[in-house]
C-alpha cells in the first residue's frame, strides 16, 4: 500500500508527465478544433427568389426586423416571420414565391436576409 502511495506521488509530481500530459491534451483539442472546421461547410442562401419554399418559414432562415418608432433592429428565425405574417395570405404569397422578400406588420418592417442550407 506504501509503494503505491509513493508511485503515485512521483507521477503527480514529474514535470516531464505533465508536460506530456499537457502536449497530448493541446494536439487533441488541436485536432478537435480541425475535425469541427472541416465538417461544417454551410452554405446560405441570400436571394429570397432561390430559396425553397419549405425553407423559408423554418429556424433556418433569418429575418430582420426594424421597428419604425424606436428605430432599432433585430433578428428573428422564420418561424417567428411567419408569426408575424399572421392570416396575410397576401405577404406570404409573395414571400413564398420570391416576389418580395420584406412585409410590414404594424410598426414593424420585416426583411428576408438568409436561409441556411
Amino acid at each position: 500500500m506504501k509503494e503505491n502511495k509513493e508511485i503515485e506521488k512521483i507521477l503527480l509530481n514529474d514535470s516531464a508527465f505533465e508536460n506530456m500530459l499537457k502536449t497530448k491534451v493541446e494536439n487533441d483539442f488541436k485536432q478537435e478544433l480541425i475535425n469541427a472546421k472541416a465538417s461544417k461547410s454551410v452554405e446560405y442562401i441570400t436571394e429570397i427568389k432561390d430559396v425553397p419554399k419549405t425553407k423559408l418559414f423554418t429556424k433556418y432562415a433569418t429575418f430582420e426586423v426594424i421597428n419604425k418608432t424606436s428605430k432599432t433592429k433585430s433578428y428573428i428565425n422564420g418561424v417567428q416571420a411567419e408569426g408575424f405574417l399572421g392570416s396575410n395570405i397576401t405577404d406570404r404569397t409573395k414571400l413564398l414565391n420570391g416576389e418580395s422578400n420584406s412585409f410590414v406588420c404594424g410598426n414593424s418592417f420585416i426583411k428576408f436576409v438568409k436561409v441556411k442550407i
